[in-house]
C-alpha cells in the first residue's frame, strides 16, 4: 500500500477508525509528521487533536540508531543489550537524555503554549503517527499515555509498520489499527509518494485549526 501523502494516509486511517471509541475520544499525534495524519483522523471523528512527544535516544556515534527513548515525564527506556554490544555506558546516555528532555519541553511550549494537558483522564485515546519502524519510541509514548490518563481504551493507529513490530505493539494497546504491515520494510518514507518534512509551523497551524473547528461545531 502506497500513500499519496500524509493527508491521504490520515483520511484512509480515519475511515478505519469510525466507531472504535466508546463515548468521547481524543487524538494524540506524534510530531511532526504524525500531526498531519492525526489532524485528518481528528477532523473525521470530531475529536480534539493534541500531541504526545516521546523522543528517541540515538547512539552517540550513530544518532539514527535508537538505543532507547524518553517520555514527557522523564521516564527513560533503554535497550541495555544493544548498549552493551556497542560499548555505550549509562554516563554517555545521561547527557543525551537531558538533551531530549529539553527538546520535549521546547516542543510542548512551542506547539501548545504549555506543558499541562486538559482533562483527558478516562477517555478513549487514539495515538497516531505517520508510520513506525522499530516501535521503540512509540512504545514509550503509549506507556506514558496509559500512566498519565488511564484511558478507558487506548488505540494505536498508524498507516504502516513492519509486521514484526505490529505484532509486538499489540500487547501495548487495547486496539491496534495498521493499514499496511509489509514484511519488506526499510523505512516509513518508502510507503509515501510525498514524504516532505513537516515544519513546526505546520504543527502549530493544525492544532489551532482543530480548536477552531471544535468551537464552530458547538
Amino acid at each position: 500500500m502506497i500513500f499519496a501523502d500524509r493527508v491521504d494516509a490520515g483520511r484512509r486511517l480515519a475511515a478505519e477508525l469510525k466507531g472504535v471509541c466508546p463515548g468521547d475520544g481524543v487524538v494524540l499525534a506524534v510530531p511532526r509528521g504524525g500531526v498531519v495524519v492525526g489532524a485528518e483522523v481528528a477532523r473525521e471523528l470530531g475529536f480534539p487533536l493534541d500531541v504526545v512527544i516521546p523522543r528517541k535516544i540515538g547512539a552517540p556515534q550513530n544518532p539514527e540508531l535508537a538505543i532507547g527513548a524518553v517520555t514527557q515525564d522523564g521516564t527513560v527506556y533503554l535497550n541495555r543489550p544493544l548498549m552493551a554490544a556497542l560499548g555505550i555506558g549509562e554516563e554517555e546516555v545521561f547527557a543525551l537524555v537531558k538533551e531530549e528532555e529539553a527538546e520535549i519541553e521546547r516542543r510542548m511550549r512551542l506547539y501548545r503554549g504549555s506543558t499541562e494537558y486538559p482533562a483527558y483522564d478516562g477517555r478513549c485515546v487514539i495515538v497516531v503517527d505517520d508510520g513506525i519502524a522499530t516501535g521503540y519510541t512509540i512504545t514509550a509514548a503509549l506507556r506514558w499515555v496509559r500512566k498519565k490518563f488511564s484511558p478507558c481504551k487506548l488505540i494505536l493507529a498508524v498507516p504502516v509498520a513492519p509486521r514484526e513490530t505490529a505484532v509486538r505493539l499489540k500487547g501495548e494497546v487495547d486496539q491496534l489499527v495498521v493499514l499496511s504491515s509489509p514484511a519488506d520494510f526499510y523505512a516509513v518514507g518508502q510507503f509515501y509518494r510525498d514524504f516532505s518534512q513537516t515544519s513546526d509551523r505546520d504543527v502549530i497551524d493544525l492544532l489551532e485549526e482543530n480548536k477552531k473547528a471544535l468551537r464552530r461545531s458547538k
